[in-house]
């Protein structure tokens, strides 16, 4: 075993050994990875594409060699030849691991492709757009009045839409002269024009033309970029995507990506080169939904948090990985769409990026702020947007605070034993019987729980593949209020717990959720390894949360709004058992859905929220999570389910959670003993 080589494959965090030898897509059917392939490894149908990836990956403790795979082969040579293989890519049913490597399985190269979820909500939103088309008449040239083209039509815009200091890329000057002489020198003009500079040239039509503007707002996260396809005349929304972040082979979390920067020459570039590919490829396939074509697309807002944000601006990062965490620029950034690599759009587009708040607070809390608008709220509201690194916000119309917490992958799905993105297949919520210990469950993409007649037959096509995000915290919380895991976060045994469910796995238990056998599906179970990984990020969350109520001298607060594309699937009960949230009366809990997304359409659509929200931002007083001493101790006081000290006593109102402890001095981790001691 010593000469296997370490796979590990992203963005599922699946590892194992594997011989040398061993094709990608052999390893990843055996480690359970979800790779397609149609036509049996004999190279003719591409499904099982992958993306290596080489260098130092410190978060996974592996140095990729440049022969970490075999060569290219002939099957890969004809293939790539006749059809094309993306840049990096090999096909896993021909490239062979010869060494310790990383592999990122792009979405389309999965069977249960990830559901993103990060639909537009719906909003009325007040449009402002700066992007707007006007019809002029130009004066034709003179002899005897030798201006230029250009001159004559900033002329035409200023005396008959008060349009002033008008500017064009030279690009579009070429452009502008057949233009107007087919127009016979009338013609349409999409001028941007917002509040950070001079009006400017976007693109031109002969005649009268009277289509609509388009624009993307994008919500880039650190897992997933979803965009949304809006109309710049009404803010409706035509079409709403998203992907996976194609960053993910670097590194799951904000700081691998920036320590991949830090120990790979080139990286940086590596990591801005493929997320700029991935918002091409989602611009294209929302025109593509929305059947208009990308040239309408004119204008960009994107919203993201401070290392996404370099990274997507071609800035290097790696002042956000120590302290003092400096920015290259906190202020909002102006700038050709082109010069952030979004080529799939018109080129005259013009793009927006937020203001960040700090070194570890972006544009996308900035979003969540404009969307929520707690600065302008009558109570006092936390407000936190659950991710790999979750932003909290809590404040009222005196003040608001903001800080950042690493909560990491584990929320999503990854660093879970049989843990998975969400996807068809995947199991999102849970519920076990406290009498019996029985569990049921629903999966993505079935409206019926386990136990309901017709669900062997409704999930046939996908199965129980795994369980997500908002599975597993429900999976964790529902032990709790079932006594089959004690406030530490111990796992009881078959013995402790009165069910065979509760199966010995080493020196701790893991529970049985599904066991796979009748559908010849995934064996699907909680380890104690799960229970410590979600503690982790739920103490992180809380933490952070407590440090900001600290921070304004209060102990509750009057609502919890819970942002994000994950955070609307959470169950607010599961969420206060687990100790996620500070206690909070359950119906003052609340789910604002995907509140960055909507923070960039409102940005798209109105140039005053633009303004608006920079002034806030300026306001907006940051707490440093990571140099504040309170903040380890309300992390390890919230290691305990759900609390080591806080009585939660608006939980205790609906829930009561049974007093068990499964700590007999053996069998059970000493992380579980220390845990509750603290």
């Amino acid at each position: 075993m010593s000469d296997d080589a370490l796979v590990i494959f992203t963005p599922s965090g699946k590892r194992g050994r594997v011989a040398r030898g061993t094709t990608v897509l052999a390893a990843a059917r055996k480690l359970g990875v979800d790779l397609d392939s149609v036509c049996g490894g004999r190279g003719i149908c591409s499904k099982c594409q992958v993306s290596p990836g080489y260098g130092e990956f410190s978060k996974h403790g592996v140095t990729v060699a440049p022969a970490a795979l075999s060569d290219w082969n002939a099957v890969e040579e004809r293939y790539d030849r006749v059809r094309g293989l993306k840049e990096g890519r090999r096909l896993g049913c021909q490239a062979c691991i010869q060494g310790d490597v990383v592999i990122d399985v792009p979405p389309e190269s999965q069977v249960h492709r990830q559901v993103i979820r990060k639909s537009a909500s719906d909003r009325v939103m007040a449009m402002d757009p700066a992007t707007r088309r006007y019809y002029v008449e130009v004066r034709e040239p003179d002899m005897h009045e030798p201006t230029g083209d250009f001159q004559r039509l900033a002329e035409a815009l200023e005396s008959q839409w008060e349009i002033k200091g008008l500017a064009a890329d030279p690009s579009l000057l070429g452009k502008l002269q057949k233009t107007l002489r087919k127009g016979d020198w009338k013609v349409t003009v999409a001028v941007f024009h917002d509040h950070l500079g001079p009006p400017r040239i976007v693109d031109l039509w002969p005649g009268f033309h009277d289509a609509p503007l388009y624009g993307l707002a994008v919500d880039l996260g650190s897992t997933t970029i979803a965009a949304h396809l809006a109309s710049l005349t009404d803010g409706r929304v035509l079409a709403s995507s998203g992907l996976m972040n194609p960053q993910i082979r670097f590194g799951e979390d904000l700081m691998s990506r920036v320590s991949y920067a830090m120990m790979n020459p080139g990286g940086d570039a590596e990591m801005t080169s493929a997320v700029r590919a991935g918002l091409n490829t989602l611009a294209e396939a929302l025109a593509e939904e929305a059947k208009i074509e990308p040239a309408d697309i004119v204008e960009v807002v994107v919203v993201c948090n401070p290392v996404m944000h370099h990274l997507l601006l071609g800035i290097d990062p790696v002042e956000l990985g120590q302290a003092p965490f400096a920015l290259a620029t906190s202020d909002a950034v102006g700038l050709a769409a082109a010069e952030i690599g979004l080529t799939a759009i018109n080129p005259g587009a013009r793009g927006y990026l937020l203001p960040l708040i700090a070194g570890h607070v972006g544009a996308d809390a900035a979003a969540v702020a404009l969307s929520e608008e707690p600065y302008n709220s009558g109570d006092l509201a936390l407000i936190v947007d659950v991710g790999t690194n979750a932003e909290i916000l809590l404040g009222d119309s005196r003040r608001v605070l903001a800080c950042s917490s690493p909560t990491g992958p584990a929320f999503e799905g990854a660093q879970i034993s049989s843990g998975q993105r969400a996807a068809p297949g995947a199991i999102e919520r849970v519920e076990i019987d406290p009498a019996t210990k029985e569990p049921r469950f629903r999966v993505i993409g079935c409206e019926l729980w386990s136990d309901d007649p017709g669900f062997a037959e409704a999930t046939a096509a996908t199965g129980v593949t795994g369980i997500c995000g908002s599975g597993i915290i429900e999976a964790v919380a529902e032990m709790r209020i079932a006594g089959l895991l004690d406030p530490s976060g111990l796992i009881g045994s078959a013995e402790q717990t009165g069910t065979p469910r509760c199966e010995p796995q080493g020196r701790t238990h893991a529970y049985l959720i599904h066991d796979g056998s009748a559908d010849g599906g995934s064996r699907i179970t909680v380890t104690q390894g799960d229970i410590r990984a979600i503690q982790l990020a739920k103490s992180a969350l809380y933490a952070g949360a407590r440090l900001l109520m600290d921070e304004l001298g209060v102990d509750r607060v009057d609502r919890v709004v819970l942002a994000g594309a994950f955070g609307a699937h959470i169950s607010p009960k599961h969420a206060m058992v687990l100790g996620m949230i500070p206690d909070c009366p359950l119906d003052k809990v609340t789910s604002a859905g995907n509140a960055a997304g909507t923070g960039a359409r409102i940005a798209l659509c109105s140039v005053a929220a633009r303004r608006a929200i920079e002034a806030e931002v300026r306001r907006i007083h940051k707490v440093e999570t990571a140099i504040e001493p309170r903040f380890q101790e309300h992390f390890v006081a919230a290691n305990a389910i759900p609390h080591a000290s806080d009585p939660f006593p608006e939980l205790s109102r609906v829930v009561t959670l049974p007093a068990v402890s499964f700590n007999t001095g053996g069998g059970g981790e000493a992380g579980g003993r220390r845990r509750r001691r603290g």
